[in-house]
């Protein structure tokens, strides 16, 4: 029997499992991670996060979508796994350093429940479209109650221009000068998020580069809450870009692996 303890919380209703692993004896085996975020068989969540030992900051962040895969980076599971960091003692104080597949990111906690990241600057910036750690494909609206965020996200996440990886897909209403609504197809999630912390910095990235908004940009997520994205355009690109918001840790437990049925391969 296999049993990992967990602490679940979410970021402004992006809902992650997280795991001190810093002992490198969490078994990263896509089909079980999978099964943890499964719903309602498993925990059920939209990533399962890995608090890890590294050479070179405070901890290693490693994030895995629930479909198993792992993907560069997550910006509200950043937040999170930032304030479960302190929690566990990876890292010492409110400012910390962690490595991610998509570079370093910064963090700060301002209180209990507020967490501000400084994330890689976003690159590959083009006509409605970014990586901000991880691609995004925007398509603005003028109606997002009325977008087909499950149909048409689909279809572009699918499409041959961004195979094979895919790419995330967000539909936003632009409300000049500063206010951004967004809803995201999530990529490794394969449905509509509550809410996308790296594309909630795309949609305000294109914003400012293309829609005539302003930096500190308030983005609405699909479930309500609001996250806040700082920067500075430098010519054709964007530096300091940071996410802030709200995380919530909800409870915490333990799981036996084995009860999750899945056989290693």
């Amino acid at each position: 029997m296999k049993t990992v303890r967990f602490v679940k919380m979410h970021g402004a209703g992006n809902d992650f499992v997280l795991v001190d692993d810093r002992d490198g004896g969490f078994p990263c085996e896509h089909r079980l991670i999978a099964a943890m975020a499964t719903r309602p068989s498993g925990i059920g969540c939209e990533g399962v996060i890995l608090v890890q030992r590294s050479e070179t900051a405070d901890f290693k962040m490693r994030f895995f979508n629930p479909d198993g895969s792992e993907a560069d980076l997550c910006g509200n599971g950043a937040r999170c796994v930032a304030a479960f960091a302190r929690e566990i003692g990876a890292a010492a104080g409110k400012v910390m350093r962690f490595e991610t597949a998509a570079g370093f990111v910064d963090a700060e906690i301002l209180d209990d429940d507020l967490v501000r990241i400084a994330i890689p600057d976003p690159k590959d910036l083009g006509e409605d479209f970014v990586i901000a750690g991880v691609p995004h494909k925007i398509v603005p609206v003028e109606n997002l109650a009325k977008a087909d965020v499950e149909g048409e996200g689909r279809r572009i996440r699918m499409s041959d221009e961004f195979a094979p990886d895919g790419t995330n897909v967000d539909f936003v209403c632009y409300r000049a000068p500063d206010r951004v609504l967004v809803r995201t197809y999530e990529r490794g999630v394969e449905a509509e998020s509550f809410a996308c912390g790296t594309g909630s910095v795309a949609a305000a990235v294109v914003g400012v580069a293309q829609h005539g908004l302003r930096f500190p940009v308030r983005v609405k997520t699909a479930g309500g809450y609001e996250l806040i994205v700082g920067g500075t355009k430098t010519g054709a690109g964007f530096s300091e870009i940071t996410l802030t918001g709200p995380v919530k840790r909800v409870f915490e437990g333990e799981i036996d692996l084995d009860s999750l049925g899945v056989v290693p391969e």
